[in-house]
């Protein structure tokens, strides 16, 4: 029977492994979502000041700034260890040390210490990123190295909360005690426990580390680095206890200095009793819901209003205050969770410093940045689509719009570019403004351009929107190699085809010598808005109130034919109408009077006619996202609560799109 028992040791083993590793696998899954979210966390906090740190250099960076990056970048040290990171762990490393020296004032920041760290935190954004798509992690050899260069001039006190791969015996100097206790049941009966084994240690030296083993046997033991030992002779009397010592070589310790004490890192003073982070795609869930709240209070207002006039109006008074103080709360909720979706536009800001510093030097040229209105908020889901389509714009602007400094010294201008990012809010709509005071756009090469590349332009003026069509046309560009920031035909067509997908508005304006601008509208959010019904030939559209100017009532006798297009008088001066019975083929419902939707401003407004308004009302908005059924001009469909669907129009995208069409038939016909 012995003999049976014997091969159930190595299954033991292979079992307390198996559910080692089992444990470890379940913790790492359970921290690593909350792991990427504390370094999104630290990660904007360090872009930030990073990109307020460009001053420092010559001024000297503020305490508070260095103490920031220094628990910032400490942090993800620390939980990049947790989950056994290493590189991420090792870069962190690196840069906390290089901000010690500045804390200690052993150090100043230098152009090349400042480099090192915005390309640190870049090269640290792109390993975790790896880790969270799981693919290959970029080498971070020789970004380590320049890091290690540029401390190497001034040593800095080590740091004795390095984890993981960065042992303890690496960090200190001086002679290290390796101590380990091996537990067992006998020992355990003389009272020599792992906390007694500790106490002891803690009386004759510092611990510094200290970890539990597991040999191929499956047995336990606990492993202690210990310095500054003031007396090892107990050390020797310690052998029956379980415990075994080894010495590990010295290391030469640094000339002695007075250094700046490291205060302890007390955390972040936004604790989690005032924080809770939740996962959009719950946000997203509890939109939904209350989106189906909405449709379902627009029900029961139509059933309430069908059982009106058989109701006293005593009682129906009750009933119809009770109707509009669940009409109120449901908006407020709306509003609530609305807020909670909404970010800073900072988000997007706060990496443009980065991008613009990197092609300043490639293309050598002096750029001042400028951001204002960061503060302003907006959708969590559109800061995440407007990430790349603002690069994009960021990126033209320091390529294609701003010149040398010779070439402005020239023309009486400063030497160095300046670059505007600006953001605000006005009612349901976001403004993103990206401006610069270059060139402007050259409209004789557009036009050459994109008639060798096959794209209609007539002779006649260029400007406005017909020139950012062209510019946002597929494979447009003005150059004739890429480079790494522009020229390969793509990134206005993105830009564009970004703001389209999110129901907002690209505009245009350039003046040769004196710079170009773009403007990006946005709505607010795009899950439930306010909108107008209005009817169209005895159909009913919904328009989203954000895209509307205003609203008039006209005459039809006002209304005048000039080269076949109508126009109307509006404001001093004349406003172009587009009917949508005739852009949608239906037939218009004969009247004295129509209503008319003003969008746009400028020489660029527009008048759209409908038949008649009903009313204005909070509307559900699903998106048509099959294809087969998608069509220009309609967003999407929404229920007014009568069980019909009814469309929801794009008003300047329908403006846009019958302007096209118009002045494609003015070709054929040869006006």
């Amino acid at each position: 029977m012995r003999a049976r028992c014997l091969p159930a040791a190595p299954a033991r083993k292979k079992h307390i492994v198996a559910n080692r590793e089992a444990g470890a696998d379940d913790f790492l899954a359970g921290f690593i979502d909350d792991y990427f979210a504390e370094c999104d966390e630290h990660l904007t906090t360090i872009r930030r000041l990073l990109a307020e740190a460009h001053p420092a250099i010559t001024q000297g960076m503020p305490a508070s700034m260095i103490e920031e990056l220094f628990r910032a970048f400490h942090s993800i040290k620390g939980l990049s260890g947790m989950v056994e990171l290493r590189d991420a762990e090792l870069l962190a490393h690196h840069m906390e040390g290089y901000l010690r020296q500045l804390r200690a004032r052993e150090t100043v920041l230098t152009s090349a210490g400042l480099d090192g760290l915005i390309g640190g935190t870049s090269l640290l954004e792109r390993v975790i990123a790896a880790r969270r798509a799981g693919t290959a992690a970029p080498s971070i050899v020789g970004t380590v190295a320049a890091l290690e260069q540029i401390s190497a001039a001034t040593p800095h006190a080590p740091d004795d909360a390095v984890t993981g791969s960065l042992s303890a015996a690496d960090q200190v100097t001086g002679r290290t005690w390796r101590v380990v206790f091996t537990p067992s049941a006998a020992l355990a009966a003389r009272g020599v426990t792992v906390d007694r084994v500790r106490a002891r240690l803690s009386e004759i030296g510092r611990i510094i580390d200290a970890a539990p083993k597991v040999d191929d046997a499956g047995a336990i033991s606990f492993e202690f680095v210990v310095q500054d030992v003031k007396d090892d002779s107990p050390f020797g009397a310690w052998e029956d206890d379980g415990i075994t010592v080894t010495v590990d070589a010295p290391t030469t310790a640094p000339p002695d200095r007075p250094t700046a004490a490291v205060e302890p890192f007390a955390g972040s003073p936004l604790t989690s009793s005032h924080f809770v982070r939740v996962d959009l795609g719950r946000l997203d869930e509890l939109m939904r819901m209350i989106g189906d709240l909405v449709i379902t209070r627009a029900r029961l207002g139509e059933s309430l209003a069908k059982l009106e006039p058989r109701v006293p109006a005593v009682e129906w008074r009750a009933v119809q205050e009770n109707s509009h103080a669940i009409e109120r709360q449901l908006r407020d909720l709306r509003e609530g969770v609305m807020r909670v979706r909404l970010v800073r536009v900072g988000e997007i800001f706060e990496r443009m410093p980065f991008v613009v510093r990197d092609l300043a030097r490639e293309t050598g040229r002096a750029v001042e940045l400028q951001i204002t209105g960061q503060e302003t908020e907006i959708d969590k889901y559109l800061v995440e689509r407007m990430m790349d389509p603002v690069l994009h714009l960021v990126r033209n602007a320091v390529s294609h719009g701003l010149e040398p400094a010779d070439e402005r010294q020239a023309a009486g201008k400063d030497p160095a570019g300046h670059l505007t990012l600006s953001a605000a809010s006005v009612g349901d709509l976001v403004t993103i403004e990206i401006a610069d005071d270059g060139r402007g756009v050259d409209v004789e090469a557009v036009r050459r351009r994109a008639r060798t590349i096959g794209l209609p332009v007539d002779d006649g003026p260029l400007e406005g929107r017909e020139l950012l069509d062209i510019l946002c046309a597929p494979g447009f560009s003005t150059r004739d190699s890429a480079d790494r920031a522009a020229g390969r035909g793509v990134g206005m067509a993105v830009v564009q085809s970004a703001v389209n997908e999110l129901g907002g508005l690209l505009t245009l304006d350039t003046a040769p010598g004196q710079g170009t601008r773009f403007l990006i509208e946005l709505p607010l959010t795009l899950a439930i808005t306010d909108a107008i019904i209005a009817t169209v030939g005895g159909q009913t559209f919904a328009v989203p109130q954000s895209s509307v100017r205003e609203v008039i009532e006209v005459s039809e006798e006002i209304v005048r034919v000039l080269e076949n297009h109508e126009i109307i008088p509006y404001r001093g001066g004349v406003l172009p109408l587009l009917r949508l019975s005739a852009l949608f083929s239906l037939r218009a419902r004969p009247g004295r009077t129509t209503h008319v939707f003003v969008i746009g401003s400028g020489a660029a407004a527009v008048g759209v006619a409908v038949d008649r308004i009903q009313t204005q009302r909070e509307i559900v908005v699903r998106p048509m996202t099959d294809p087969l059924i998608r069509s220009e001009g309609i967003t999407g469909a929404t229920d007014l609560g009568d069980g019909r669907v009814v469309l929801i129009v794009d008003l300047v995208r329908t403006a846009r799109l019958a302007s096209e069409a118009g002045a494609m038939r003015g070709e054929r016909s040869g006006v």
